[in-house]
């Protein structure tokens, strides 16, 4: 009875410390589960299919005579067959951000601006406050407590054997504070156990390097020797070697050759991938002669390597394609459901008592 005590008394002192947080933290969630397609919506352009050659031409076009280089592309993840193309310039205020479409047709120049920039806000503040790495911190400090209350919260709540269907059904007459506990405890036991699954992970996201110390996933086999010589593979032949490589994939991503090695690294989307945004797979290719050096297969992942690049769709439900993402923005819903009612019942609670 004691321990029960201590539990409820840390389940609502720690949720009524946090609550505030908790809201921020879930209403930016529910609102960038689809993020992508919301920045989509409103950068106007008519769909074109991908043009690798084309794609090559406006990357040329960009960097030419400029002293600036290709730093990355990755798929926009929204709308298909757009790009996000990352130019790195001989000074930091040289560098350029350019959304393309398929055909290589430049659609925003520079940072996202109006409605278009503001799911890229709530992404940042979701992940760190717009606080850097002290942001990030404080975000994962912060989801441990959550973690932890839910947790007690359950423990708290877990009805005795042949009570879950009075549990379970929720009060609708009588005092506030019993109505309230009602519906905090019902919807506590229905979604907690999920909630705690996809909050963990997003935790989990939060101390990435923590995690892969402890999992120590398997190494993406990047090739160890390439071919000296000159660079004549282009972005188009690279892209095109790696997505024939595995049939029926989409381009996820592009990182052009370095200065030490001329390999194309290029990133693609297998059908049955749990990342169906930004895929895991990735195809090394020599840009001297065109071969494939090394590869990764996201869908023959080691265990550990599995698990760490599975927590960001789990956490985000891209691992159950739209009724996933539908199911995280529900948890969200719940989280701030759950928040404002707990606030309730404790307000309701101390009017009782005075």
């Amino acid at each position: 009875m004691a321990l029960k005590a201590n539990l409820i008394r840390w389940h609502r002192w720690a949720g009524l410390a946090a609550a505030a947080f908790w809201l921020v933290q879930a209403l930016t969630g529910v609102l960038i589960v689809f993020h992508w397609e919301i920045r989509d919506a409103f950068i106007p352009g008519a769909h074109r299919q991908t043009d690798l050659a084309a794609i090559e031409r406006t990357v040329a076009d960009l960097t030419e005579g400029s002293g600036a280089r290709l730093g990355s592309i990755w798929t926009g993840a929204g709308a298909p067959d757009r790009y996000d193309v990352s130019i790195t310039g001989d000074t930091p205020e040289a560098d350029r951000s350019v959304r393309i479409d398929g055909a290589g047709r430049i659609l925003v120049d520079g940072d996202y601006t109006g409605p278009a920039a503001l799911p890229g806000t709530l992404v940042l503040i979701h992940h760190n406050l717009l606080a850097g790495d002290r942001g990030s911190w404080i975000v994962g400090i912060s989801g441990v407590l959550l973690v932890t209350n839910i947790l007690f919260g359950l423990c708290i709540a877990w009805p005795k054997r042949g009570q879950w269907g009075r549990t379970l059904r929720v009060q609708r007459k009588g005092p506030a504070a019993a109505r309230h506990y009602s519906w905090h405890r019902a919807l506590g036991l229905i979604v907690g156990i999920p909630a705690l699954a996809s909050i963990t992970a997003g935790v989990l996201l939060t101390f990435s390097g923590g995690v892969e110390t402890l999992v120590r996933p398997t190494p993406i086999p990047a090739p160890a020797d390439a071919p000296a010589g000159t660079a004549s593979v282009g972005l188009a032949a690279a892209a095109g070697t790696a997505l024939a490589a595995y049939p029926g994939s989409t381009l996820a991503a592009v990182y052009p050759p370095d200065g030490e090695q001329p390999v194309w690294q290029i990133r693609v989307t297998q059908p049955d991938e749990a990342r169906r945004a930004y895929g895991a797979t990735r195809v090394f290719v020599s840009a001297v002669d065109g071969r494939i050096l090394a590869r990764f297969d996201a869908l023959d992942a080691a265990p550990g390597r599995a698990f760490v690049d599975g927590l960001f769709p789990f956490h985000t439900g891209e691992m159950g394609g739209l009724a996933g993402r539908i199911a995280v923005a529900a948890i969200g819903v719940w989280l701030v459901t759950m928040t404002i009612v707990g606030v309730l019942l404790w307000a309701a609670r101390r009017r009782r008592a005075r």
